[in-house]
Parts: structure tokens; sequence; C-alpha cells
């Protein structure tokens, strides 16, 4: 059963989420999104981390627009991600190391190449787009997924350490 601490911290993270998309949506390839979630998840697990996921794939909705691919990419990504780094975080002491952090950073970078393949699938099966569009839809996202890579390869390593801190001083 959620408290009341709960569902406040949750509803403020989804607003952080959002706010801190919609301040880089004009730069692409860079997201705060999963250095963000990824600590949230990590340390409150993946209950909390799927409600968050879930609430944030469906208001961000307001803000960027209703597309169904994008709504069907958010919410099966961020479930993922959620399940993923939340079972991560139950599995490491909430000591501080620097194997911990590697390992976080290196599976963050993976599952935000993930998120660009996954888009990849999603969006030609939904829009039903040719073998030659659905080519250079892959080939167009290349270079935004490795941006996205380079951000996540440097906001995780900068934000999960004292943002996990903080973090575990609220799930006590």
């Amino acid at each position: 059963m959620l408290k009341t601490k709960d569902i406040a911290i949750m509803g403020a993270y989804v607003a952080l989420l959002i706010g801190g998309q919609l301040a880089l949506s004009g730069v692409s390839g860079v997201e705060i999104v999963t250095a963000l979630l990824l600590c949230y998840s990590f340390v409150f697990g993946f209950f909390k981390g799927s409600i968050v996921a879930t609430i944030f794939s469906i208001l961000r909705c307001f803000i960027f627009g209703f597309n169904l691919n994008v709504i069907v990419l958010y919410l099966i990504y961020y479930n993922l991600f959620a399940l993923f780094f939340g079972l991560l975080g139950k599995s490491f002491s909430p000591k501080f190391s620097l194997a911990k952090l590697i390992i976080v950073t290196i599976c963050a970078i993976l599952f935000t190449a993930f998120f660009t393949l996954l888009d990849d699938a999603i969006t030609p099966l939904m829009y039903n787009f040719s073998k030659k569009a659905t080519k250079v839809y892959f080939l167009s996202s290349l270079p935004i997924m490795l941006s996205q890579c380079i951000c996540t390869a440097v906001s995780v390593p900068i934000l999960f350490v004292p943002l996990s801190k903080i973090y575990y001083r609220f799930a006590k």
C-alpha cells in the first residue's frame, strides 16, 4: 500500500521528468529522463518506478502530443527500464562503489540504444512503412542514438551518486 508521502514523491518526480524533458526538448539527442528515472527506480524499486514511468509516459502527451507509436514506445520502454533498474538496485547495497557506477552507466547506455532500436521497430510497424522507408528511418535514427548514448554516458555518472544518496534518505 502506498503512503501519502510515496504518492507525493511520485507526483513531484513525474513533474521533474516532464520538466526535464521539456527543458531539453529543443536540443536533439540531449535528454535527462534516463538518468533521473534510473536513479528513482534503482532506489525506490520496480513497483514505484513503473508507476512513475507509466504516469510520465501518459502525461507527457499533454505537452508533446498524443501519438500512438510514442505512447506505445514509452509505455513498453520505460516500464522495462523501471523493472530492470529496480531489480538491479535490489541487488546492490546503498553504499557507493566505482564498480556499481560503471555497471549502472553501461546498462543505461545499452538501454538508451535499445530505446532507439525499439522505436525503429514500433514506428515502421504502426505506420506500415515500406522496407525502404524502414531502412531510411533506421539509418536516420543512428546519429541521434549516438548523441543520446553520449549524453547518458555523461549524465548518469554525474547524477547517479548524488541523487541516489538523496533518494535513499527519502526511501527510509
